[in-house]
């Protein structure tokens, strides 16, 4: 069998030479999100021992959703979609002092509107909560919340400046010490839960979330000592015409991002309603879903986005197809087995990961119920990470976040109706809340693809499907073997079930993709005989 063959391009040494580029830093991005998500799921599992889905946790998760909505609509991914960009524009010129005056003039902006933002929803929290966030919870829980919210909404600030770091390093190609910020955050969290916890309760998770916040800044600062020309303006640039090229950027990602927090907010709303411990066994599934997804998806996305850039700054759009091409068929090599991989062991696997101290049965049965179906929305959430950005590369927030917020308009529809349709099947109704976000993340990648394809006059398509074909196949036939494993394994440990699962699954598709002769499989083999000597 003939392995997979691109179509020929104008230049094929620039192109490779790219998706090389891509390839280096994901596998950077990549290890550091896999640091991350062993420290965030650490972090989790002490989590769940300390509170189980007690209400007192439920209360943290919904004084969580204010702050991390401020940051995404001022700092998170907005920011970073309108300023990398940006900032490459005036990196591939040479001209480091314009680029440290818009990167100086963003930093004093986020830290002006962060202030300003949070000092009015710290005087207006307990309105706030007891309308908007938790207003079906109990009386003593929405209390609890407004004190959280109070603390948190220093983090809001710190992550802002730290994700405009981010994006510097990231955009003169360093990737370390980004990449290892998130593993700190947690770790901030972690110590919190240990010795804060004990001594304040649930008031000490949130401090430690602050600590957090605060080594994810820390860890950052030295790399901007090694970028040339570094230096630091007190002005907020308002007639700078790059700053103002970001600020025109982000305006349509702020309104998709507000829809998506706005989603959140409806679920976390909606929650309050249901069974007592929904809302964290609904975060508990969501995270587990957003872990190989982080890995996968955003670790190749976060490295492809200034690659990207720079393609679509110097008009070479051949090579942004290429690139796109392959990053789409390596997400999908490793989307679609983690999704199978998670429906079919998700019991086993929360289990392991959570079941002690005070998550009891009960508490596994809502987190994996919720895991199933937001499981269904992995490939695409995946996919969701890479096409956004190849948008953004080409200076175009507008058209993802009006397709994302047509999208999560019909998330708020699906999350008002499949909830009560669930309740009438006799299922848990926070169930249809994770099958929500799932349908209209599915929806928004389809049209987006759609519309990427007339932009760039074609997306490869024979060659993403020939592997979108071949990583399918390998799932099919490692779900099987997953099913006969879980089947034939019936009542032994769960560690034997969920890791030994784990292994078999991934040793079956690998073992298939080399079958098939899938072209990423034969590059790396063929990249670990050379390293080795054995050509």
């Amino acid at each position: 069998m003939e392995t997979d063959q691109k179509p020929p391009e104008e230049d094929p040494s620039a192109e490779n030479k790219a998706n090389q580029q891509i390839a280096r830093a994901a596998g950077i991005v990549m290890a550091g999100f896999v640091l991350s998500n062993l420290a965030g799921l650490a972090r989790q599992i002490l989590i769940a021992d300390l509170f189980g889905t007690q209400g007192v946790i439920d209360a943290y998760y919904a004084a969580m959703g204010v702050p991390d909505m401020i940051f995404a609509l001022a700092a998170g991914g907005a920011l970073a979609s309108a300023f990398i960009p940006t900032l490459t524009e005036f990196l591939s010129n040479q001209d480091h002092q314009g680029g440290w005056q818009l990167t100086s003039s963003i930093a004093n902006l986020i830290v002006l509107v962060m202030a300003v933002v949070g000092a009015v929803v710290f005087v207006f929290a307990q309105p706030v909560v007891e309308v908007f966030v938790s207003p079906q919870a109990p009386a003593d829980q929405q209390m609890m919340t407004v004190e959280l919210l109070r603390i948190l909404l220093v983090s809001p600030i710190i992550l802002g400046l730290s994700g405009l770091i981010t994006g510097v390093l990231q955009a003169n190609q360093s990737f370390v010490l980004p990449s290892l910020s998130s593993t700190l955050y947690w770790i901030g969290v972690i110590i919190g839960l240990v010795f804060f916890v004990p001594q304040i309760g649930i008031y000490g998770l949130a401090w430690g979330t602050i600590l957090g916040a605060l080594l994810h800044l820390g860890v950052q600062l030295p790399g901007l000592r090694k970028l040339p020309g570094i230096r630091y303006s007190p002005s907020l640039g308002l007639q700078n015409p790059a700053v103002r090229q970001v600020g025109r950027l982000m305006l349509p990602r702020l309104f998709g991002a507000a829809i998506v927090h706005l989603n959140f907010l409806v679920s976390i709303n909606m929650t309050s309603g249901m069974p007592a411990g929904s809302l964290t066994a609904f975060k508990n599934a969501y995270m587990l879903m957003t872990m190989p997804q982080v890995v996968i998806a955003q670790g190749i996305a976060n490295a492809a986005f200034p690659t990207f850039s720079t393609q679509a700054a110097r008009g070479k759009l051949d090579e942004l197809r290429g690139s796109l091409a392959s990053t789409m068929r390596s997400i999908l090599l490793l989307s679609l087995p983690a999704a199978l991989g998670l429906i079919l062991l998700r019991v086993p696997l929360v289990s392991i990961l959570f079941q002690r101290g005070e998550f009891d049965q009960r508490s596994l049965t809502l987190t994996a119920w919720a895991l199933l179906w937001f499981s269904v929305g992995l490939v695409s959430h995946s996919l969701l990470e890479i096409v956004v950005r190849a948008f953004y590369a080409m200076q175009d927030t507008r058209t993802p976040v009006m397709v994302g917020a047509a999208a999560m308009g019909l998330n708020v529809v699906f999350s008002l109706t499949l909830p009560g349709v669930f309740t009438r099947l006799g299922w848990l109704p926070h169930g249809g809340l994770a099958l929500a976000n799932s349908l209209a993340t599915t929806l928004e990648v389809g049209v987006l693809l759609w519309l990427m394809r007339k932009r760039l006059n074609g997306l490869r398509g024979d060659y993403v499907l020939i592997g979108a074909v071949k990583s399918t196949a390998a799932a099919a036939v490692m779900s099987a073997a997953l099913v006969w494993w879980v089947g034939s394994l019936g009542g032994r440990s769960v560690w034997l079930v969920g890791m030994g699962g784990i292994l078999v699954g991934g040793l079956v598709y690998w073992i298939v993709l080399i079958l098939l002769r899938v072209d990423e499989i034969s590059t790396l083999l063929q990249a670990v005989r050379q390293r080795f000597g054995r050509n």
